[in-house]
């Protein structure tokens, strides 16, 4: 995995396990891989994998199963979906506004590419 320097690596950590529960890798109620088989994936300490599962535990993503592991929370896609599309409609879309205003865009030229 690449990391960039703009966001913590174990938010980025975060992130991509919440891109691969949202794919359909991970279900509601399966297991997902140990910290250690997850630092050895990524290739990072296992520490910043044991932060990263921390956080998502503390956001209702996944829950430990005492000496059995972590599992995906039933809802977790639909949480995790419910999150980004609000962080997207008051962050990310603010900007993307922004941008069309100075550029002169009208919607409709993004509407149609969109539609492409």
């Amino acid at each position: 995995m690449n990391f960039n320097s703009e966001k913590a690596i174990y938010l980025q950590i975060a992130d991509r396990l919440c891109d691969e529960i949202i794919a359909g890798k991970y279900k509601d109620d399966d297991r997902i891989p140990s910290v250690r088989e997850y630092a050895v994936l990524l290739e990072v300490n296992t520490n910043t994998v044991v932060k990263s599962y921390d956080f998502l535990s503390r956001e209702d993503i996944i829950y430990n199963k005492r000496g059995l592991g972590y599992f995906v929370t039933n809802g977790a896609k639909q949480h995790i979906i419910k999150i980004r599309r609000d962080e997207f409609m008051k962050q990310t879309l603010p900007e993307v506004f922004r941008q069309m205003r100075m550029l002169g865009i009208e919607i409709d030229e993004v509407v149609a590419k969109y539609n492409v």
